[in-house]
């Protein structure tokens, strides 16, 4: 694309403060980063691998807050981030290779289950449950498969974390999301690596949305810290109603 104006920078770091927020506190703000990018004039693989880079920063961003507030403990975690990478890396390396096509009809009845699975778990709050599955078996085998999705195709990877950690970890909802935050930029990290090496990233614009995310995360970091379950609980229904949506009918 041709060099971006300031006033598309200022919109798309306008876009990027947004998504930063809503991705902090319930995942998903890549629905809103990615269509920006396009219709800013950027080609489908940049906006892909762009999305990537700036997205990093918010979630880093917001895995830091959550570290900072006493939520989140990476000398526990890091062994399980360091998978969610090298399987994000390897599932960008497949991408180039597998059609989407069988992931895009079947993710929207996944997102909805998720969704409604979400909204009417009477229980579902801040504390901790007995885990539906052993703990190394979520640790080091659904969530890395959740990071490997997130390198092949990306869409709900945040909302799939949840749904691992609380539904078969048994963590309340303001642990979940904290943890969340870590791997998915561990997984946004590992599909960042992949295009890297094949060039297509814009720095500037990634650059200025970076700046966004990071000011959005911090905001939408300390909104979930001290809202907890009431307003993660609706986010994450309304984001997973709404990638569905996105994938029915504007793929």
């Amino acid at each position: 694309m041709s060099d971006p104006t300031i006033t598309i920078l200022l919109i798309l770091f306008a876009v990027a403060f947004c998504a930063g927020a809503i991705d902090a506190i319930a995942g998903g703000g890549g629905l809103i980063t990615v269509p920006a990018l396009l219709l800013a004039g950027v080609s489908p693989i940049q906006a892909i691998a762009t999305n990537k880079f700036q997205g990093l920063f918010g979630t880093g961003t917001a895995a830091f807050t959550f570290l900072r507030k006493g939520h989140l403990n990476i000398r526990r975690e890091w062994p399980v981030a360091a998978l969610c990478f090298v399987l994000s890396f390897l599932g960008a390396y497949v991408a180039s290779y597998v059609s989407s096509d069988v992931l895009e009809i079947a993710l929207p009845v996944v997102l909805i289950s998720i969704a409604i699975y979400f909204a009417f778990q009477p229980k579902l709050d801040d504390k901790s449950k007995r885990p539906l599955l052993p703990i190394a078996l979520i640790s080091f085998a659904a969530l890395p498969l959740v990071g490997f999705y997130d390198g092949l195709f990306g869409p709900g990877a945040g909302s799939f974390y949840m749904l691992v950690l609380v539904a078969l970890g048994g963590h309340g909802v303001l642990n979940a999301t904290a943890k969340t935050k870590l791997f998915n930029f561990a997984s946004n990290l590992g599909g960042f690596v992949s295009f890297l090496f094949l060039g297509v990233i814009s720095w500037k614009i990634g650059a200025v949305m970076a700046c966004g995310q990071i000011l959005g995360a911090r905001v939408g970091a300390n909104l979930a810290i001290t809202k907890g379950n009431t307003i993660i609980k609706p986010m994450l229904v309304t984001i997973c109603v709404a990638l569905a949506l996105k994938l029915l009918f504007w793929s």
